[in-house]
């Protein structure tokens, strides 16, 4: 119960939904029983009439009240439904039975009226007149009969209500929903893009009533925007900027190389040359993310998955080739996609690069490409110590680096790989090269084949 609670407190449609159903089915309750009592009421009215008509026919035609108690049309016909016809005031001549069409034993002393007597055991309805000949006579009808024929009318007036009432509430229900429908639609919307897609809310199909809630959106999207744009110019200048005194200094300490020292003093330039190194590097990886991180324009051509392959070992096999990894491309197989190449290389090169550099001296790095159910699956595997399950989520943020690892690097490159790969539409999936001894990487990135749906300049 305190969960239905909470739900219709969260919930404008539930309360909504409820609050309409509840005022219909009060507004139907009292309808029906107004139309119940109204209609068993005006049942009784028509049935005091016929015995009104029954009494002023037999006035008019001057005829006798009283009918042979052996008749055989009274035992053939519905005892309940037949109408008694008497004279009042004459005692009670007739010695049979009601049942055999005898006489009611009524009191002569009855008001001229309607009257609602109990005799024997049964009640009925009376009607007393004075005919113009100055006999009275008596019509009766059993009471039980005509409440019958006024509950089966009034059931049947309130019939409509029992039927239609529960489809109004569908109907209600079904309507509310489908008022809700564009809000809902709005936050599937805005919940289904990626974290680049800033652009404003369409308005203009909305109700007026959400219509201030999708301005309000919209000018928070511009502002992230900005901020975005703001938070990425800095970084790209700052590293801009940055690029031209590491380079000064990484040319100082080459011509300070050349030059006559101590062995102490070599070994500490050669520290500080290798810190300057990761300096640059750690530069030319946030001006990569950062461009990553703005938006790109649509791709004109598919691109070759094994032309970025190769591209891409020609740049790294210098660095493979100092840590004696075997590098190279499994398979011939090749596939096309539709993403900028500039991506591609960024996604290609920044893995094959965390393979070389944390897989052992000796060690192997494969890569392959795969079509399967409408995606590209580019395959990129090394024989290093892995990344553990719960580990595998952090390492895509930025600057995140595994504890006890030692070896360089900035911590970016999963980040730059995952923010193109959202920006794209890609999945990426890390997994173990060896599963029995949960060695090595495993990285399987899942590209969808189809082309821009709208086409290009």
């Amino acid at each position: 119960m305190d969960g239905f609670k909470k739900r219709l407190n969260d919930s404008v449609q539930l309360k909504l939904s409820l609050t309409l159903s509840l005022a219909i089915l009060f507004v139907a309750v009292v309808a029906g029983i107004f139309s119940f009592l109204s209609a068993f009421d005006e049942a009784h009215e028509l049935q005091d009439d016929v015995l009104r008509q029954i009494a002023q026919l037999v006035d008019r035609r001057r005829l006798s009240p009283t009918s042979p108690a052996t008749d055989a049309r009274n035992r053939d016909g519905d005892e309940e439904s037949r109408v008694i016809v008497q004279p009042l005031g004459k005692g009670n001549p007739s010695t049979s039975g009601m049942d055999n069409g005898g006489q009611l034993p009524l009191p002569a002393t009855l008001a001229d009226g309607m009257h609602t007597l109990d005799v024997g055991g049964e009640t009925y309805r009376v009607l007393v007149k004075t005919t113009g000949a100055g006999e009275r006579i008596a019509v009766a009808q059993a009471s039980g009969f005509r409440n019958e024929i006024a509950h089966n009318g009034a059931l049947r007036t309130v019939m409509p209500f029992l039927i239609l009432v529960p489809v109004l509430l569908l109907i209600v229900a079904d309507l509310v929903r489908k008022m809700f429908r564009p809000i809902s639609t709005l936050s599937k919307e805005i919940d289904q893009r990626a974290e680049q897609e800033l652009h404003p809310i369409e308005e203009l199909h909305l109700p007026v009533e959400v219509r201030p809630f999708a301005v309000a959106i919209n000018r928070l999207l511009a502002r992230v925007g900005r901020a975005m744009e703001s938070q990425r110019r800095f970084v790209a200048d700052a590293a801009h900027e940055l690029r031209s005194p590491l380079t000064a200094l990484s040319l100082q300490a080459e011509r300070l190389s050349d030059a006559e020292m101590p062995a102490l003093a070599r070994e500490r330039l050669t520290v500080l040359r290798q810190g300057i190194e990761r300096g640059r590097s750690l530069l030319d990886q946030l001006l990569t993310l950062a461009k990553v991180q703005s938006t790109a324009e649509s791709p004109r051509s598919p691109v070759s998955i094994q032309g970025i392959y190769r591209r891409v070992l020609e740049d790294l096999m210098p660095l493979a080739e100092a840590k004696h990894i075997d590098v190279g491309v499994e398979g011939e197989q090749d596939a096309q996609v539709w993403v900028s190449e500039p991506d591609m290389i960024a996604v290609v090169k920044n893995l094959v690069d965390n393979a070389v550099r944390y897989s052992p001296e000796g060690g192997r790095v494969d890569l392959s490409v795969g079509v399967q159910e409408g995606l590209v699956t580019l395959l990129v595997q090394d024989t290093g110590p892995g990344i553990a399950v719960h580990e595998r989520d952090s390492v895509f943020d930025p600057f995140y680096r595994i504890l006890g690892n030692e070896q360089p690097g900035s911590g970016l490159g999963l980040s730059i790989v995952q923010t193109i790969a959202n920006r794209i539409g890609a999945e990426i999936r890390l997994g173990f090269t060896d599963n029995a001894n949960q060695t090595g990487l495993r990285v399987t990135v899942l590209i969808p084949m189809a082309a821009p749906s709208k086409a290009q300049p």
